[in-house]
This record gives C-alpha cells, sequence and structure tokens, in this order.
C-alpha cells in the first residue's frame, strides 16, 4: 500500500483546511472528524465516509484495523508526521474520515423541541451542548450568528459524536426561525423566573441559550414567553451555560417521563 508522505500533497493539503479553516468547509460541504471514536459513532448512525485517513501506526491497531473494515472503502495511509501535521488533536488517535455535512434541517413547525444557540464562540459549550441535547431528546439545533461552527475539531470533540443523530442548521434569522417554531420560547434568568421545577415543559419548546456574560439578544429576549430560574443554593452567581443547558433538558425529560407514565 502506498504511504503519503508529504505534507505538499494535494489530498493533505486539502485536509488539512478542512480542519482548520470554517470557510474551507462550508465551501466544500464537507469535514474531517478525527479519533476511533467518532468515526465509529458516525459509522453507527449509518455514515459513509468519503475517504478513511490512517497512520502508519494507527493501521497496525485492532480497533482502527475494525473500522476500516466497517467503512467499506480502502484507507488512505499516511505516514505518522503527516497525520501529525494534518490532526488537531494533541494527541492524534491514527484515524480520520473525511464527511459530507448534512444538508437536513430541522423541520420547526415539527419539532417537539429545538434549541436556538445564540452568539456562543466557546466551542467546548457547543460541543458539551449539542451532547446533552442528544441525550435527552432534543433532536433539533439552530445556531445563530457569532456560535463557534459545530463542526469545527474542538466542537466535534466536545459532541462525543452527537452531532450525527441530531440535525443541525444555521440562522440567518433566529428571530424569524423563533416564530416559525410557534411553541414556548424559553429561556433562564439568574433570578425573578420560574423555578424550572414549576414550570410546564411537557409542550413544544424551544430553549434560547446565549453567551455567557452578554447572555441572549434583546430581539430574542423579548420574544420568550417562559423565564426560568434554576435555583442555586451554593455560592456561585451564576452556572456555565452547558451545564444549564443540561439541566433544562432534563427538566424536560423527566417531565415527559412522568406524564407518560400517569397516561
Amino acid at each position: 500500500m502506498t504511504v503519503l508522505r508529504s505534507r505538499a500533497n494535494p489530498r493533505v493539503r486539502r485536509w488539512q483546511r478542512l480542519v482548520r479553516d470554517s470557510r474551507a468547509r462550508r465551501a466544500e460541504g464537507r469535514a474531517l472528524i478525527e479519533g476511533p471514536r467518532l468515526v465509529a459513532a458516525y459509522l453507527d448512525c449509518g455514515g459513509r465516509p468519503e475517504a478513511l485517513i490512517v497512520s502508519e501506526d494507527g493501521i497496525s491497531g485492532r480497533e482502527i484495523d475494525g473500522l476500516a473494515g466497517r467503512a467499506g472503502i480502502a484507507p488512505v495511509l499516511v505516514s505518522n508526521a503527516v497525520f501529525r501535521a494534518m490532526a488537531d488533536a494533541d494527541t492524534p488517535q491514527g484515524i480520520a474520515a473525511e464527511i459530507v455535512l448534512p444538508k437536513a434541517r430541522p423541520s420547526l413547525r415539527d419539532s417537539p423541541c429545538c434549541v436556538l444557540l445564540d452568539g456562543i464562540q466557546d466551542a467546548g459549550n457547543v460541543g458539551a451542548i449539542l451532547r446533552s441535547a442528544a441525550a435527552l431528546g432534543v433532536r433539533d439545533v439552530i445556531l445563530g450568528r457569532g456560535c463557534a461552527d459545530p463542526w469545527s475539531p474542538k466542537v466535534l470533540r466536545a459532541g462525543m459524536g452527537a452531532h450525527f443523530s441530531l440535525l443541525i442548521a444555521a440562522s440567518r434569522d433566529p428571530v424569524a426561525d423563533l416564530e416559525r417554531f410557534g411553541g414556548i420560547a424559553a429561556c433562564t434568568v439568574p433570578r425573578g423566573g420560574v423555578p424550572i421545577a414549576e414550570a410546564d415543559l411537557t409542550g413544544r419548546v424551544l430553549w434560547i441559550l446565549g453567551a455567557e456574560g452578554q447572555g441572549i439578544s434583546r430581539p430574542l429576549a423579548a420574544r420568550a414567553g417562559l423565564k426560568i430560574t434554576i435555583p442555586m443554593p451554593g455560592t456561585a452567581e451564576s452556572l456555565n451555560v452547558a451545564a444549564a443547558a443540561a439541566i433544562c433538558f432534563y427538566e424536560r425529560s423527566r417531565q415527559l417521563s412522568r406524564w407518560n407514565v400517569r397516561s
């Protein structure tokens, strides 16, 4: 099997751009996912990679060899040095896949629950929110302007494979999307809102989450019909936005489970 050893190879340079440049990802509709966990999650959801890239050390591993067999395509073998130059992770794990970005968008009029992210720039927070959404039954995600690119390597790592079970789309007009949803629009406030355990979350809910400190924009805040406060008996003034999101998603899931049991 031929081994790509030059960083100047056109395929290698293109993959590097997909890793480092959000504009390249948007223009091509492609992204690179790294590591056995993400590649396995992609394959588990029925994904078929455009290319599978494996390092010389990686090809000898049983787990990576198994993933290469599942992918159904011949892997592209690259030198360890080329793989390290191409990968974003501090400790590359020897396998990456080029994937087509999903084109399906959330159908907001039909969505039972959606989350709208407003200006959340931290990649770790965006990825953690996506992970919680996938775990707790929030399938649809809308990202407003100023949010971290959901297909960047850092968001993908933090999402831990959640991307592949969600419908994720960018929004040009978050206010119009909120109105298109038509259900309850909910946001969190530090104080003065309905305690989360007392809020009725069993209907169609769109969660609006904003960046820490700045919060959500005024036009969106004005349209949030339900303002929720998460009681905090401790000394911290506020919660990390990803932690607050997980609590909100869990509480809705809990209420739906109790409602279904009573029904």
